[in-house]
Formats: C-alpha cells, sequence, structure tokens
C-alpha cells in the first residue's frame, strides 16, 4: 500500500497560513484586566491595551447605557496604531463598585478620574504630556472634558460623541483654543436633545482645529425619554454614542484617524477646519479685517508656534476670488474698483504665506498676484521659490494638496510667471 504524500503546494499553503495566524496574534495587543482603587476605596474596573512600543496614552470613558466593553474593538485598534489605551468603567457601572449617584459627585468623580490617569501615565512607555480623552453619553463626555480640565497640559486631544458636560466645562472647552476636539452626533440619537447639546458644545468651543461629524436623518428622533422617564425603556437606535460604531462602520477609523494625527503625527495639534475657522474667515471680508487676524495670529503663534487659526485652502479661494472680480473689473474700465480689490487678494495671499511658509502653492498664488500688480521683483522673488520648493520634494505641495498632477500644474504656473517676466525684461 502506497504511503500517501501531501502534495508541495498544499504544505506551502499550510505553512503560509500558520505562520499568518502566529503574525496575526503577535499583533494583537494583550488586553490586561486591571482593578484600580479610587481615593475612597472603591475599585473600579478597566482594561488596559499596551502598544507594542512606547507612545501617548488614552482614556476611554463610556455612555450610561453601556461599559467599557462596548470601546473593545476600537481599544484595540488605538493599541495596535500605537496608543496606549485605557477603557473604564465608570463608578457604579459595569464591574466597578460604588454607586451611580456617587459617579457625578464632584469629588468622587475627580478622586476616580486621578485614579484612572495615574495608572495610564504610570505604565511603561507611556508619554504621560501626551495624551488623549474619549466619552460618549453625557456620562462619558462630561469624564472626558473633565480629566481635560484637570490635566490640561496633559490632554492633547478630545473625542466627544453623543452628550454634554455642565457649565465649567463648557467654559473650558470655549477658553481652551489650542486643544483639537472631535464632536461626533447623529440626528437620530434616541436621546433628544443630544443633537443640541453636541452642537452647542461645539458652537461654544474656541479652537480652530475642532472638527464636527454630524449624521443627519430626514427625522430627529422623538421624545420618547421624556415621554416615559426611563431611558431604559427607550428603543435603541443605534445612534448614540459607541452604538455609532456599527450603525457606521467608517466611524471607528475616522477616529482612530483623528486620534493619530493628535497624538502620534503632530502631538496637541490638528489641521484647521473650515467651519471651526469661520468667524475669522468672515472677520476678514471686515473693514481692518486683515491686520485684526493678523495679530490674532501672530498671538497665537507666541503661545504656539504650530497654531493655525484656517485652512490654506480657505484663504486661497478667498484670495483667489478677489483676484478675479480685479480682473472683471478692469476689463470693464473700472479702474479704481478693480486695483482696491487686486490689492485685498495680495494681503489675503500675504497672510495665507505667513502661516503656511512651507507651501509652495501659497507661494505661487502670491507671485501671480504681484505679477498682475506689476509688482514684478516681488513677483519673480517668489516665483522662483516656489519652483525651487517644487523641485525639491522636501516638503508638500501645499497643506491640503499635494499629488503628481497637481504639483505638474502649478509648477507649469509658476514656469508660465517666469516666462512672462522674461519676456518683459
Amino acid at each position: 500500500m502506497k504511503q500517501l504524500r501531501t502534495p508541495l503546494i498544499l504544505t506551502i499553503l499550510i505553512i503560509l497560513t500558520v505562520t499568518s495566524a502566529t503574525r496575526a496574534q503577535q499583533s494583537q495587543p494583550t488586553l490586561q484586566i486591571v482593578d484600580l482603587k479610587s481615593a475612597d476605596g472603591i475599585v473600579l474596573k478597566a482594561t488596559y491595551f499596551p502598544a507594542a512600543k512606547p507612545g501617548p496614552g488614552i482614556l476611554l470613558f463610556h455612555q450610561s447605557n453601556r461599559t467599557r466593553t462596548s470601546w473593545n474593538d476600537l481599544a484595540r485598534q488605538l493599541a495596535a496604531a500605537g496608543i496606549n489605551t485605557l477603557a473604564l468603567d465608570t463608578r457604579g457601572y459595569g464591574e466597578s463598585g460604588g454607586t451611580r449617584r456617587e459617579a457625578t459627585q464632584p469629588e468622587k468623580q475627580q478622586a476616580d478620574l486621578e485614579t484612572a490617569f495615574r495608572f495610564l501615565v504610570s505604565q511603561p512607555g507611556v508619554l504621560r504630556d501626551v495624551i488623549g480623552s474619549a466619552g460618549t453619553g453625557w456620562l462619558g463626555v462630561d469624564n472626558s472634558v473633565q480629566i481635560a480640565r484637570l490635566h490640561p497640559n496633559n490632554i492633547k486631544s478630545l473625542v466627544l460623541m453623543s452628550g454634554e458636560t455642565l457649565r465649567p466645562g463648557i467654559e473650558f472647552l470655549h477658553q481652551t483654543p489650542q486643544l483639537p476636539e472631535l464632536f461626533v452626533v447623529a440626528d437620530s440619537d434616541e436621546y433628544p436633545p443630544t443633537v443640541e447639546a453636541m452642537l452647542l458644545l461645539y458652537a461654544r468651543s474656541s479652537s480652530p482645529t475642532r472638527k464636527l461629524i454630524h449624521y443627519s436623518g430626514e427625522h430627529d428622533a422623538p421624545w420618547l425619554w421624556y415621554e416615559t422617564s426611563d431611558a431604559s425603556k427607550v428603543p435603541a437606535t443605534g445612534s448614540h454614542g459607541t452604538d455609532l460604531f456599527k450603525t457606521y462602520p467608517d466611524l471607528p477609523d475616522t477616529i482612530m484617524q483623528w486620534l493619530v494625527t493628535t497624538l502620534i503625527k503632530t502631538p496637541g495639534h490638528a489641521p484647521a477646519d473650515p467651519l471651526a475657522a469661520a468667524v475669522i474667515v468672515n472677520q476678514l471680508e471686515m473693514p481692518d479685517g486683515i491686520a485684526q487676524v493678523t495679530r490674532q495670529f501672530t498671538e497665537a503663534r507666541r503661545t504656539d508656534p504650530y497654531a493655525q487659526l484656517w485652512p490654506e485652502i480657505s484663504l486661497d479661494i478667498i484670495g483667489s476670488d478677489h483676484m478675479r472680480l480685479a480682473e472683471v473689473e478692469r476689463t470693464a474700465g473700472q479702474t479704481s474698483e478693480s486695483q482696491a480689490e487686486r490689492k485685498l487678494g495680495i494681503e489675503i495671499f500675504k497672510l495665507n504665506l505667513l502661516a503656511y511658509p512651507d507651501s509652495a502653492d501659497a507661494h505661487f498664488n502670491l507671485a501671480d498676484s504681484y505679477l498682475q500688480d506689476g509688482q514684478k521683483a516681488l513677483a519673480r522673488q517668489l516665483a522662483e521659490e516656489a519652483l525651487a520648493m517644487i523641485d525639491s520634494h522636501k516638503a508638500p505641495l501645499s497643506s491640503w494638496s499635494d499629488t503628481e498632477q497637481r504639483r505638474a500644474e502649478i509648477r507649469n504656473g509658476v514656469q508660465d510667471i517666469l516666462k512672462k517676466l522674461n519676456a518683459a525684461q
């Protein structure tokens, strides 16, 4: 009887499968269930997801109708991305001791938050001055904001979902313009007026880098919570807090990318958001607005050398609109009006270059504007600088676009400016 042999290709497939499975297991963060003793002796249960190498940390706070386990999938993603993650059962919830009434008493709440914070920053490899905080529902959002109030120099990023905080927390958000904040809410949230509460938080925040994710719906959720006075009887819509992860599968990745940006790539910083910067952008169109915004920007940079108050693309569009209108007015014979528009366009582009000095795009816009205004020496200087930056590839073309097609387009535009200047000599 012949001995059966395993075909070579099957053997290779088996080896590859086992190897892949082993690597997958090794890449999965090893979670740790931990007991944290608060100041009054109450034990708080938490899950710690350590990253494989030194890096930032984050605290995750659940909503009142869920526990820390609702964060598990995202917590694993964060740890795999290099963020040490601690998910906590709030006092009186899940496996933590104490009562729910105690959870909102300021002294006990502060003690519990301090206990969680101290544990996280004491872990090997955790960068104690680069910590994030994320919370869902009124319970988690308030905890997330309060820990940022307690440690404003350590907390570098917030994620606030489907909740609210009390007046001290609202004022903290208003008075902390340097803190990146991600707000998430859905119109179909089953606990009205969550949407209005979240939009109030967003409106009161003063951070130009805050970002709003608002899932809109055709109909707002009914006011069942107020009608029943019992939140447990309200049917879930998949639109509150961490429930949103299943309803909107892309949301966890969006949150992860936000935290990777604000805790790893550029700790404590996020790109300025057009909606968040609306007040500043509108101010530019007011009398003496450009000078006022310039002063605000200069002051912000004194406090934070990396502060950005507006997106580069916003002023790119505004400046271009002024230059287009100037050309229309010039063609119509409205010389003085055209000159005034052109001067405004130049001032806008100068301000943008001040904020984004590494942008070849910003150099090109100002060079082109100077050329239209007849300031040839300045046009040449900026065009040559732009061309050198494009050719060096040391930095992205701009803060918002760096495709090869657009690099080629701007390069052609810069070369066209130089050809016109050379022809005029």
